[in-house]
């Protein structure tokens, strides 16, 4: 009795307004191809695959961009089909801010439409000349309106704050900024010659501040969010702290 082996090869993602194309080589047994059949979403692509390359048309099965799709490539057990392309079903960085809000605490609202793909916003704040990240916000990846919210941890003086994407291409696709002027009151540290502890202060009194503190090479040793760091286990030195809106340079004796 013939009978012959069959293998698949799937693939899926969100269709982002871009075909997929194939390569599809001679089956080992030198008859004809190695695919045999595509399905997208369960529904056949007809056509026939009988050539040495083809193209995956979406706009034939009525799929709206930014929907989710599952592709299978039925193919001969020797041999194997190959996606030229298959970064083109993962979600791209699309979005547009139409609003967005800051209060003096850090409470940030913001507003987007145009998304295609599910990607995290990622709440950056401008501290210690560098853009931070805050935190992450899931995004929906719907057309929109999209609402969305996070609180950062303000320092004194004006904040500057804006929401960010990064997709397969690795580019950063940017908000506006919003600026900001907080009621926090600004931070001292001391002493500038440690040996067990620094404390931080507002007039006169302790204060929690997000700090970095960095050695001679550039090195992060400690990070944090406190009134006090221990210092004890520090090497001798020269280091250097970002408090506050702030940088200093601090010798640990």
């Amino acid at each position: 009795m013939a009978f012959s082996l069959h293998a698949n090869l799937s693939i899926e993602g969100s269709y982002q307004g871009k075909n997929l194309y194939v390569q599809n080589p001679a089956s080992d047994d030198g008859f004809g191809f190695c695919a045999s059949k595509v399905t997208v979403n369960g529904d056949i692509m007809p056509g026939g695959v009988s050539r040495s390359a083809f193209e995956i048309d979406f706009s034939l099965f009525n799929i709206e961009v930014g929907e989710e799709v599952f592709i299978v490539i039925e193919h001969g057990d020797g041999c194997k089909p190959k996606i030229l392309n298959p970064e083109v079903l993962l979600p791209r960085s699309t979005f547009e801010v139409t609003e967005m809000n800051v209060t003096k605490t850090g409470e940030i609202e913001w507003t987007t439409k145009s998304e295609q793909g599910e990607l995290p916003y990622i709440v950056e704040q401008y501290r210690w000349n560098k853009w931070v990240s805050a935190g992450e916000v899931d995004g929906t990846g719907e057309p929109g309106p999209n609402n969305y919210e996070f609180k950062v941890t303000p320092h004194s003086g004006e904040n500057k704050v804006r929401v960010v994407q990064i997709d397969h291409s690795g580019m950063k696709r940017k908000s506006p900024e919003k600026t900001f002027t907080s009621d926090v009151e600004e931070v001292e540290m001391a002493p500038k010659k440690v040996k067990t502890e620094i404390k931080f202060t507002a007039n006169g009194e302790p204060a929690e501040t997000k700090y970095e503190i960095y050695d001679a090479y550039g090195n992060i040793v400690k990070k944090g969010y406190s009134s006090s760091v221990n210092c004890e286990n520090l090497r001798k030195g020269a280091y250097y702290i970002n408090f506050d809106n702030q940088n200093e340079k601090f010798i640990k004796g």
